[in-house]
């Protein structure tokens, strides 16, 4: 890729990529561990709601006590100091910093800060994909016209999908599937954080003990983090949801290219060029073989006699017809491996992944019969959990989007399994989130109806 060889030459300039980083929650901490070894990276600033948090994140992963305090973010540019600070929008103002990473997982912060970048010309990483999934599609475009880099996080799974997607496409495959692994059981949708630790096998009075967050351990959990991050690969590769949304099939990566190929060829798919997330666990809870629960995948077709017979050749496990193969990754570094993407963004303005369209949305639906008069409690909660659907069905529907459905009051009764609308909720439209969200739905819904009215084979050739 080169990104390494073009850091060495930057830092044997003078002239780093200058970074801020908001929020040093574990992502966050994990990208700053390396950015200590990176060549060619100077981190100008940390900005946090608290910074004595960001401060302690920086002395766990080894900073040097004399690269911190600096007295403003010139004096950082100038000293290669970090400066940390409570204010978010200060560092994205800054005239010393080129490319922002936002690590908050606040929908609503993470719409403001890329609204931010675009107006005083930063880059952002956004490793908030709840935003992502939320706004995504418009944020990319406002991001465009603004002449800035909006892009996912490689490390995080959408972005290592993305990659694997365009691996695929650039070498002449048709890509058939893609998406990751988790662990997932149907009744795990009903989850709340009061009954998330005995699936991880975790006691509660550990996880106390541990500083774990059980709200969002049972976002990963429930099915809502899986919803989000495919809703991120959708938007940004052209792949699409099935029409009932995730169907988490137990699936080891040998079985990859069996089952996830099209039904009507002995898969389980429901239309080529699908994002679908496989189990870890059979249905009978027993472990499955060779899984991929921390991994990502892509199943692609041959298509000709050529290509199958060069599958076989190279020792590639297909189906049975020879014609469906998959690569995989069977693990993601999180933050870790966050810097590919600030390179790629500062060095070659080109982002890992980043919405080019709306085809998937995350609705929250009901964990439970919901009453009116209840308060949603957002992802990872007791209330709701996220459900991926194609963006022409949440529209049609008016369904209300996951990162939104926090804190907002329910003025009529919901059944257990069925999507929240907008119209369930007593909301406030004035909220930046809201109204961003809302101009994002009348600015693609004309494209939307159209993308509806077409045949699905021709959705596909028009996706390549």
């Amino acid at each position: 890729m080169n990104l390494h060889r073009m850091l060495r030459q930057r830092a044997a300039e003078g002239r780093p990529l200058r970074v801020g980083l908001i929020g040093a929650g574990k992502f966050g901490t994990m990208y700053l561990s390396q950015a200590l070894r990176t060549p060619g990276i100077h981190l100008v600033g940390v900005a946090d709601l608290q910074p004595v948090r960001a401060k302690a994140a920086l002395k766990r992963v080894g900073w040097p006590a004399d690269r911190l305090g600096a007295k403003g973010f010139t004096d950082a540019a100038k000293r290669g100091t970090t400066r940390i600070v409570d204010d978010a929008f200060a560092l994205i103002s800054a005239p010393e910093v080129d490319v922002v990473i936002d690590a908050t997982g606040h929908p609503a912060a993470g719409i403001a800060h890329v609204l931010a970048c675009c107006e005083h010309g930063k880059h952002v990483v956004m490793v908030n994909v709840e935003a992502d999934a939320l706004a995504g599609p418009l944020l990319a475009r406002r991001a465009q016209e603004a002449g800035i880099v909006y892009s996912l996080a490689y490390g995080d799974q959408p972005a290592l999908i993305c990659e694997m997607v365009d691996w695929a496409r650039t070498a002449g495959f048709e890509v058939i599937a893609a998406g990751k692994g988790t662990k997932y059981l149907p009744e795990y949708h009903a989850s709340t954080p009061d009954t998330v630790w005995p699936h991880y096998g975790i006691a509660p009075e550990d996880a106390k003990a541990g500083g774990m967050n059980a709200q969002m351990f049972n976002s990963f959990l429930d099915g809502t983090k899986s919803a989000i991050e495919m809703a991120a690969v959708a938007n940004a590769t052209g792949l699409t949801p099935a029409p009932d949304g995730l169907a988490f099939p137990p699936c080891g990566v040998d079985d990859l290219p069996h089952l996830l190929r099209p039904a009507s060829e002995g898969g389980l798919l429901h239309h080529r060029g699908q994002v679908e997330v496989v189990s870890s666990v059979e249905r009978d809870r027993r472990t499955v073989f060779r899984d991929l629960r921390w991994g990502v995948y892509v199943t692609f077709a041959g298509d000709t006699d050529y290509v199958r017979r060069c599958f076989k050749e190279y020792g590639l496990h297909t189906d049975s017809s020879g014609n469906y193969t998959a690569m995989y990754k069977p693990y993601h570094l999180i933050g870790l491996e966050l810097g590919v993407s600030v390179a790629s963004v500062g060095l070659r303005r080109e982002p890992t992944g980043a919405a080019d369209g709306w085809r998937g949305d995350v609705v929250a639906t009901a964990k439970r019969d919901l009453k009116a008069g209840e308060t949603l409690d957002g992802e990872g909660g007791f209330t709701v959990y996220g459900k991926l659907m194609p963006a022409t069905d949440s529209l049609a529907a008016g369904g209300l989007p996951l990162g939104l459905a926090h804190g907002v009051k329910l003025l009529k009764p919901v059944p257990a399994g069925r999507p929240v609308r907008w119209t369930d909720v007593e909301i406030d439209a004035t909220q930046p989130a809201v109204a961003f969200r809302r101009e994002m739905e009348r600015t693609f819904a004309a494209a939307l109806s159209g993308a509806a009215s077409r045949p699905r084979s021709s959705r596909a050739r028009a996706r390549g």
